[in-house]
Parts: C-alpha cells; sequence; structure tokens
C-alpha cells in the first residue's frame, strides 16, 4: 500500500477514534454533542477500526445498534474490499 493511503487511513481512524472520545467528554457535561451522522462519516470513509476502537475503549454509543454493529460491519467490509483490492489489482 503506498504511502499516501497509509497516512490517510490513519488520519481518518485517529478522527473517527477522537471524535468518539469528545462525544463522550461532552455527554458527560452536558454540552452540545456532535451529530451521529458526523460519528459515521469517517467510519464510512475508511475509519471503521477507529471508530470502533473509540466506541469500544470510551463505552460511547454501545446502545445503539447501528453504531454497535454498522461500525464492525463496515470494517469487515473494508477489509474485504482491501483484500479484494490487493488480490486482483496488485498481483
Amino acid at each position: 500500500m503506498e504511502k499516501g493511503m497509509l497516512l490517510y487511513l490513519l488520519a481518518v481512524n485517529l478522527a473517527a477514534f477522537a471524535l468518539m472520545g469528545m462525544d463522550k467528554r461532552r455527554a458527560r457535561k452536558g454540552a452540545w454533542r456532535i451529530s451521529e451522522k458526523a460519528l459515521f462519516l469517517p467510519a464510512l470513509l475508511g475509519g471503521a477500526l477507529g471508530g470502533t476502537l473509540g466506541m469500544r475503549v470510551f463505552r460511547h454509543k454501545t446502545r445503539h445498534w447501528y453504531f454497535r454493529f454498522g461500525f464492525p460491519l463496515l470494517l469487515l467490509l473494508q477489509l474485504a474490499g482491501w483484500a479484494a483490492w490487493q488480490r486482483f489489482f496488485l498481483q
């Protein structure tokens, strides 16, 4: 995988992880929250691992089925897409 793609994936996963932590902190303080769409966006853009880890580490959004099952499903789809890309296009 090329360096640019690795940097992109690192950035989007860190963003997804950080957003989960920031929203959890805001929830505890009763402050303005980050929208669920904004939490899902980095996960959809390749940051499902960071979002899933953030959800587990911060124990945030674990009662919502669309987060509890959606983030890991996105992660599986992203891994399958990466594996397919490696197999069929980068032989």
